[in-house]
């Protein structure tokens, strides 16, 4: 991941000498042209395919999902999320632009091209043998949204609900430098255990998910809780604060303003930890499931000092021994 930071820094140099980056749109687009490039880049690597044949193995809507979904929105996302940090520790990027600039195109890239690397690995996989039920593409995502099912607009609604209520509260305990560290805390920790009810909820038949929930260690619970609970809805919410200082220029954010984040983030998170427990429970009914190995997150780490031959390999006989199984199965 040094290299894709080591070229964006060289854009930064280069872009600075050209023309100002003290605008905030015009940073985030050039983080995002950046990030799209990256994107592109490390999922050919990934996926270990010439460019040429990107377009015909996985097809048009595949790499423009990686450009533009993975590349442009995740990276300004990410531009966002680091400006949003760096203004909370008054390292404002308007009055002081070009550190919060260099690390708003450096970080964003390093980050795309680690999602990009993982996500085209997984391709790679798949193409070797290895088939995967859910592909992060937003095609089982839409597909939960179409069944309208009545228990993930329950979760959804809750979540909405929940945070914009204790942000409203929060808002009259707390004013001043510290209302924002007040909201985030607090609405960080009320999505995150929303989304850990919301994953149960997801991998739960006819909402029987609390005999679930009662069953799980509590060290599995703090675990989810933790990450992607927490983490996730602090990430959100910190965008978000990007979005109101560097896009909509609020330089101060009012209690509505604070209220309608809380809302969001509290609704996306119910929405995508019960996405994650529908999912779970679909994969964990195929042959094989998946490797714990790429239940981590970020699992590049797992898969750079291995040989493609060996996982390949590893990919093939697992699914010549599933086969077998099923066949027995069959047979019998």
């Amino acid at each position: 991941m040094f290299f894709p930071g080591l070229v964006a820094f060289a854009v930064y140099r280069a872009a600075k000498q050209g023309f100002s980056l003290a605008d905030p749109l015009t940073l985030l687009v050039l983080c995002g042209l950046v990030s799209m490039a990256t994107a592109l880049c490390a999922y050919r690597v990934g996926r270990a395919v010439p460019f040429r044949e990107l377009v015909a193995g996985d097809g048009v809507r595949r790499i423009g999902w990686i450009v533009v979904w993975i590349g442009f929105v995740y990276g300004v996302q990410l531009s966002l999320l680091v400006l949003a940090l760096l203004w909370l520790v008054g390292y404002d990027y308007l009055k002081h632009p070009d550190g919060p600039a260099m690390m708003a195109l450096i970080i964003p890239s390093s980050a795309v091209a680690r999602d990009a690397f993982e996500i085209g690995y997984v391709r790679w996989l798949e193409a070797n043998g290895r088939p995967f039920v859910t592909f992060p593409d937003g095609a089982a995502l839409w597909g939960l949204l179409q069944r309208a099912d009545q228990s993930l607009a329950t979760w959804v609604i809750a979540g909405t609900v929940a945070c914009a209520g204790l942000s409203v509260l929060t808002a009259t305990l707390i004013d001043g430098e510290l209302a924002v560290l007040g909201q985030a805390g607090v609405v960080a920790l009320a999505a995150g255990t929303v989304g850990l009810l919301a994953f149960f909820a997801g991998q739960a038949e006819r909402g029987a998910w609390r005999p679930r929930l009662a069953v799980t260690q509590w060290r599995e619970l703090v675990k989810f809780w933790w990450w992607p609970g927490l983490a996730f809805a602090a990430t959100y919410y910190l965008v978000l604060v990007g979005v109101g200082l560097y896009v909509l220029r609020q330089p101060i954010l009012s209690s509505g303003f604070y209220a309608c984040v809380a809302a969001l983030v509290g609704g996306m998170m119910a929405l995508y930890c019960y996405y994650l427990g529908d999912r779970r429970e679909i994969e964990s009914r195929q042959p094989g499931g998946v490797p714990s190995a790429l239940l981590r997150c970020p699992f590049v780490m797992g898969i750079l000092g291995k040989s493609r031959e060996s996982i390949a390999g590893a990919a093939l006989h697992e699914s010549a021994t599933v086969f077998e199984k099923n066949s027995q199965r069959v047979s019998s």
